[in-house]
């Protein structure tokens, strides 16, 4: 083991690899997303993955949040609290978690994250703001962006929170969300304490997942069917503009990091570049990729034995890094 990582995937991890490879990867690789019908059946079909094999919602409280920016840009999303999390965000909480959920773009919601947001919020002790950004194919690039943007500069005003006091956190799609507003130089200028990312997508054009497909298939998607749905965001753009293919290694130097991937997803490619990238820059990143995992594995517990030793991790890395980030700002005060 390295930091808690098994060299090997456990055996019900291995066997929901296999049944997802003759099961689930023919029904992705089925479903037409450039159709209506299509684009429902997606949706429905990982509502109810992460539904049936998340973590149990018991004691979980859920604020719902709309409220309007004085320039008017409207933030819509769900403040999360775990069981034996106090409810109400006040100047009285310490930090807080913002979440970007993923999923192409295209899909999920914080109801569908809701068992992840809630998990986080319970192993870290710290309330949970889920972003519900407009999805495609009705809204494209670059709404989904400045939704997760409108929602970060709500944020400090809403909690209470200075940013060095926010830890940001997201898995796939989200995370190239994420990283995508932490290049910009209003956020660079002022950081949250840290990112944590699970299984990030950051290559749009999915030549990553392509190279990696030819060594090991995704147990539950192929990369082409992938790069389809993902460009129902960006239609009409070229997947090389600069906010889709991030310059992550000649941008400011991103906060201190924590990305996880499974060894059995093809965006595991994706995760090794960004970390590589983050650290050409002069950032801090830690990488895992936890062997015979699958996509976002930290999701379904009931699958994947191995993700509440991930979560455990990411816990004790968003307590570190919140502390790092209170011992600098009061050195600079």
């Amino acid at each position: 083991m390295n930091d808690g990582v098994p060299v090997r995937g456990s055996l019900r991890a291995r066997s929901a690899i296999a049944v997802s490879s003759m099961m689930l990867r023919p029904i992705t690789g089925a479903i037409p997303p450039d159709r209506a019908w299509g684009v429902w059946a997606s949706r429905q079909l990982i509502a109810r993955l992460m539904g049936t094999f998340g973590r149990s919602l018991a004691g979980t409280r859920v604020e719902q949040v709309n409220s309007v920016l004085p320039d008017g840009r409207r933030v819509i999303g769900e403040w999360v609290y775990g069981p034996r999390i106090p409810t109400g965000v006040s100047r009285n909480t310490s930090a807080a978690i913002y979440y970007v959920h993923g999923s192409g773009f295209t899909m999920c919601s914080p109801r569908t994250h809701r068992r992840l947001t809630s998990w986080l919020s319970s192993l870290t002790g710290l309330p949970v703001f889920c972003v519900d950004y407009r999805l495609a194919p009705r809204y494209r690039f670059p709404t989904a962006a400045d939704d997760v943007r409108a929602a970060w500069d709500w944020l400090p005003h809403a909690s209470g929170l200075p940013p060095e006091r926010i830890v940001i956190a997201g898995d796939s799609a989200g995370g190239h969300l994420a990283v995508d507003m932490l290049l910009q130089p209003e956020v660079a200028d002022k950081p949250p304490a840290g990112l944590v990312l699970f299984s990030p997508l950051i290559d749009l054009t999915f030549e990553l997942c392509a190279a990696r497909e030819l060594q090991r298939p995704d147990p539950a998607v192929r990369a082409a069917a992938a790069a389809r749905v993902v460009a129902l965001y960006h239609v009409g753009v070229d997947p090389t503009h600069h906010r889709l293919k991030l310059d992550v290694a000649g941008g400011p130097p991103l906060p201190r990091a924590l990305i996880q991937a499974g060894g059995a997803e093809m965006l595991e490619a994706d995760a090794r570049q960004l970390a590589t990238d983050i650290r050409a820059a002069g950032g801090d990143c830690e990488l895992q990729v936890w062997p015979d995992q699958v996509h976002v594995f930290q999701a379904l517990p009931r699958i994947s034995p191995e993700a509440p030793k991930a979560m455990a991790h990411v816990s004790q890395f968003i307590a570190g890094s919140l502390s790092v980030a209170g011992a600098t700002a009061g050195r600079a005060s």
